[in-house]
């Protein structure tokens, strides 16, 4: 129950409401068209990402700790976790089909030596980019659905139909889908794997729609959560992390290289 518990206050956090001690809540942003993603970039040295809030993985587990940094002469979003797991997210409302492109860049101080991201119980990554999709939950499997209602009696709120993560994983490939061991509504994606460029930064690109529709066999509804994760309380390891930007934007056009050729 402990571990279901932890991937409802998950979902519970992506859709828009972050738990902290006392049973107090923090109110989200309120919500409007097209709700962008906030960029670190954007704000104070020393502080919080604005529009960004804690995401309370389990309120007896020890928190991420997490600042933003100026890193390379680039200010960025670094994370500290000494046998840890909280992150951040912000509630946002964008259309994945007109903006698919997700791009981000982070770095990692070493990789979590212990960690099997398909073992529950040493399920730990040092840098994860996590998404929360809107969606129709009366068509899912009825363990889904008996979740999803369970976690609604709890927090009072509806969830995320869906969470898709980009994770940096130890061994496992890239590409590699991992489902999660409680829900078959979360799925993890290896972006990064093994030492390789372990402390320098990487930067991606992904199409969200398209790994949606790999991971879960059908196409996005909105997404309603962008957060950031770097956890080892399974573990008890401890690992740093940079996240710089992230950003959705629409697909870049094609370009065509084949010029008709004039004729005399």
């Amino acid at each position: 129950m402990k571990s279901l518990s932890i991937h409802i206050a998950l979902l519970f956090s992506l859709a828009g409401c972050a738990q902290v001690p006392g049973n107090r809540e923090v109110a989200p942003p309120q919500a409007s068209e097209e709700m962008d993603i906030t960029l670190f970039s954007e704000s104070a040295l020393g502080s919080m990402p604005r529009e960004w809030e804690p995401m309370i993985i389990h309120r007896n587990k020890k928190r991420t700790e997490y600042a933003l940094v100026s890193d390379q002469g680039q200010k960025v979003l670094h994370a500290r976790a000494v046998g840890a797991s909280s992150g951040l997210m912000q509630k946002v409302d964008i259309d994945p089909m007109k903006e698919p492109q997700l791009s981000w860049k982070w770095r990692i101080s070493g990789l979590i030596e212990s960690a099997d991201n398909t073992d529950r119980t040493l399920e730990d990554a040092p840098a994860r980019i996590i998404l929360g999709f809107d969606g129709n939950k009366d068509d899912l499997p009825f363990a889904d659905q008996i979740m999803f209602e369970t976690a609604h009696l709890l927090t009072g709120r509806e969830l995320p139909y869906a969470t898709l993560m980009y994770i940096w994983g130890r061994k496992a490939p890239v590409d590699t889908i991992i489902a999660n061991t409680r829900s078959s509504r979360i799925k993890m994606i290896v972006a990064a794997t093994g030492p390789k460029d372990v402390g320098e930064w990487n930067t991606f690109s992904r199409d969200i729609v398209a790994d949606y529709e790999r991971a879960f066999g059908e196409k996005p509804g909105k997404l309603i959560g962008v957060g950031v994760l770097t956890d080892t309380d399974n573990t008890g390891e401890t690992v740093e992390a940079w996240y710089g930007d992230i950003q959705l934007t629409p697909n870049e056009p094609m370009v065509d290289l084949y010029l008709p050729v004039a004729t005399p």
